[in-house]
């Protein structure tokens, strides 16, 4: 018979966000057993790129720094981005300066798995950390006194909470019997890496187009990644292509602004949906990062939700004294109100700017490149805008 480990917190799922979450309560009493079936890797080559990738924002980069992370990457591997052009689809075009802004970045790109990678070395280093992995859940069961969970070789966890942190399809969520309300937009994330013949100057691009949208992310040296958020069908038609009719497609889409591109990585691609989630907690289980919630990519914000859930959970957690338990709804329940307002905020936009930029119908086209156009000539507004986005308000 399995002995019962006993924890104050079980982390299922050691992606970014439930390793950021763990890292951020290195220094605290806690307990903590996180539980992951597969440890990070890098790419299969060594040089090589990976080809998902994400935006930091400079909160999330001091966040990072402050759970001891951001010193351990390898700052070759990271492209700091110094403007952005966004570009509608009748000739409109907002721009982004760092330097107008007041601020060295607005951000940074990092390949995933990089990320990943060093945040999972972080955690094998703390003192008050079991790691579980390879390891899988079996069977959850939630009472008054403890969350208990069951893993797939008979071993039992127990403790005060229990934070879901495995993605979008969460085994967490699901088993607890806590919603997802799904939207598909019937469109899949393209995403690849490229050489490209002119400097990027750190400059992160994008295009509403008639296929989509396009972003272009600078990766150090002269390389980019894309993120082609297109119609299922085209999306096919792009897998399909050969690596030099590929770099065509995608450089005739951006205008060629950056010269002939070369293939570095095999594009793949994955599904795209808004995903809400209406109670993100519930008696001793709290929800993080794409378990909690889903937007569309022409944003870039997707982790650095996840991050700030981590960084707000942990700030919660950390700040309870030693007499009260963090499994309470009543605690938890601070967690998901401090959270809702930048979540739902950040979905409604992403959501309505896809949409908008979607629309065909007489005059819609017209109005939302003036829109780009006017905001392009109010600083105040644009300035409003990327503080927000760099997480300065």
């Amino acid at each position: 018979m399995q002995r019962l480990m006993q924890f104050d917190l079980v982390i299922v799922g050691g992606g970014l966000a439930g390793l950021a979450l763990a890292g951020a309560l290195r220094d605290t009493r806690l307990k903590i057993a996180l539980v992951e079936e597969h440890p990070p890797k890098r790419p299969a080559t060594a040089g090589d790129w990976d080809a998902r990738v994400y935006a930091i924002t400079p909160a999330n980069a001091r966040f990072l720094q402050k759970i001891g992370a951001w010193k351990h990457l390898d700052k070759t591997r990271l492209a700091p981005i110094h403007a952005m052009q966004v570009h509608g689809d009748g000739g409109a075009r907002l721009d982004f300066s760092a330097y107008e802004t007041g601020v060295d970045e607005l951000g940074w790109i990092i390949e995933s798995s990089h990320m990943a990678c060093e945040l999972w070395e972080n955690v094998k280093r703390q003192s008050n950390l079991t790691l579980f992995c390879p390891a899988r859940p079996r069977a959850l069961a939630i009472s008054d006194a403890a969350a208990e969970l069951t893993l797939d070789d008979g071993q039992k966890l127990s403790a005060a909470l229990l934070v879901g942190a495995d993605g979008r399809d969460s085994w967490v969520r699901e088993t607890a019997g806590l919603s997802a309300l799904n939207t598909p937009y019937g469109e899949m994330g393209v995403v690849a890496n490229f050489a490209c013949e002119k400097p990027h100057r750190g400059i992160a691009r994008q295009w509403f187009c008639r296929d989509g949208v396009l972003a272009w992310l600078p990766l150090p040296g002269e390389r980019i990644s894309i993120v082609w958020s297109t119609p299922e069908a085209h999306a096919t038609e792009l897998l399909a292509l050969s690596p030099e009719a590929l770099c065509e497609r995608v450089a005739e889409a951006g205008g060629q602004e950056l010269g002939r591109l070369s293939p570095l990585t095999a594009p793949a691609a994955f599904p795209l949906r808004l995903m809400r989630v209406p109670r993100t907690v519930a008696p001793r289980l709290a929800l993080i990062g794409d378990a909690a919630h889903g937007i569309h990519p022409l944003s870039g914000h997707g982790i650095n939700l996840g991050y700030q859930d981590a960084e707000t959970l942990a700030g919660l957690l950390a700040a309870t004294p030693d007499w009260q338990d963090i499994g309470s709804e009543r605690l938890l329940r601070r967690y998901q109100r401090a959270r809702r307002e930048e979540t739902v905020l950040m979905q409604t936009t992403t959501h309505a700017l896809h949409e908008l930029f979607r629309e065909t119908l007489p005059g819609i086209p017209a109005l939302r490149n003036l829109g780009l156009s006017l905001t392009n000539r109010l600083p105040i507004a644009k300035n409003l805008l990327v503080r927000y986005a760099l997480g300065a308000l």
